[in-house]
């Protein structure tokens, strides 16, 4: 089925590459090209998955890339499940329980140890285990262990600092499940776009799920959350920052795009029948796919060049082994948020900064 554009969606769209000309392609406007940090060497392997079932996708996508999870996976004591509850009661906008199901389906026959479905959702995490029926799955899946933790009552955590709205150092504490090194992490995420850094696929779900926010007994009310909401520039630079400590425990990731959303994501945008599950043992090439397949371009997302540039992963379409469908089969053009003007701003030179000494 043939996806339509329609007349506000493209007025969306058309604003979007009008400020991407605005703010990328004069040369004038840029300050410096992105170099590299570390060169990776070697090529990353991408499973790209295209069918009518969300369960069966995932599953596949996973076992596409199986030579790559298992001499890791059979070192770990058990597995880590994160998936993506931006919002506990809207389904579009947060991992599917079918999603689940395709992980655990994978993992069935290959790992006997437990798996933890863990999240620090913004809102209360057990809402949105029982709203989405996480706790369905938990009960049926008892063979394998599977059980539920709300990282935010759970309440453990490791610091570091990201920059707030001033640019200055601010801790931030991040979930010390996610920072475990017997644990094998796999990211759950979703295909969406996103008010503020564009799309999120799998990094922004680990670095904006890690940050703790106040278990509910709680008198004293506080989101380490908010911190990464300073400015579309340090939004960005703080991904990076909370990648970087995250990365080294990183497992694999599958990217769920058997309805993506559009627009105004990633909590309140349209669905997108893309039909696809994307998974990889490197979230940055997954992710490089994942916007591959929205139709935007990846220059237009700062943490993921950021991320690349780094050595985070690799960001080099022509250094990834695509797996399964072609790309250029399953491209759907998503409607971008209607902020997208601004959200491009982080691109072009910044004009409102103290004077240059010395």
């Amino acid at each position: 089925m043939e996806h339509k554009l329609s007349r506000r969606g493209f007025l969306v769209t058309t604003a979007g590459v009008a400020a991407a000309n605005r703010y990328l392609f004069p040369q004038q406007r840029v300050q410096r090209p992105l170099q590299p940090v570390k060169v990776l060497e070697g090529r990353s392997a991408v499973a790209l998955v295209h069918g009518d079932s969300r369960r069966k996708n995932i599953a596949d996508a996973l076992s596409a890339i199986e030579d790559r999870i298992l001499p890791v996976l059979k070192q770990k004591k058990y597995v880590v499940i994160k998936p993506n509850i931006v919002n506990t009661v809207n389904q579009l906008a947060s991992t599917h329980a079918d999603a689940l199901h395709g992980i655990i389906d994978f993992l069935a026959p290959r790992f006997k140890g437990p798996v933890i479905i863990a999240e620090s959702s913004a809102g209360y995490t057990w809402e949105g285990y029982e709203n989405f029926s996480y706790t369905k799955v938990a009960s049926e899946r008892k063979s394998q262990q599977v059980s539920l933790i709300d990282l935010n009552e759970e309440g453990k955590y490791e610091a570091i600092q990201v920059l707030d709205g001033d640019l200055h150092p601010v801790p931030t504490r991040l979930a010390a499940r996610l920072l475990e090194p017997d644990a094998y992490i796999i990211c759950s995420g979703i295909m969406k776009t996103h008010n503020v850094v564009v799309a999120t696929l799998s990094i922004k779900n680990m670095a904006l799920g890690a940050p703790l926010h106040n278990a509910r007994k709680e008198s004293k009310r506080w989101n380490d959350k908010r911190n990464y909401h300073g400015g579309v520039r340090q939004t960005h630079y703080d991904i990076l920052l909370t990648a970087q400590k995250l990365q080294p425990f990183w497992g694999a990731t599958v990217i769920d795009g058997f309805e993506g959303m559009e627009g105004n994501g990633p909590n309140s945008g349209q669905p997108v029948p893309s039909r696809i599950a994307i998974a990889s043992t490197d979230y940055v090439a997954a992710d490089r796919v994942g916007v591959e397949a929205m139709g935007i371009n990846p220059e237009w997302v700062g943490y993921l060049s950021y991320c690349g540039q780094c050595g985070l992963g690799q960001n080099d379409l022509s250094k990834i082994d695509i797996r399964g469908a072609r790309l250029a089969d399953v491209v759907r053009k998503y409607q971008l948020h209607p902020d997208m003007e601004l959200e491009l701003q982080w691109i072009g030179p910044m004009t409102e900064v103290p004077r240059r000494l010395g």
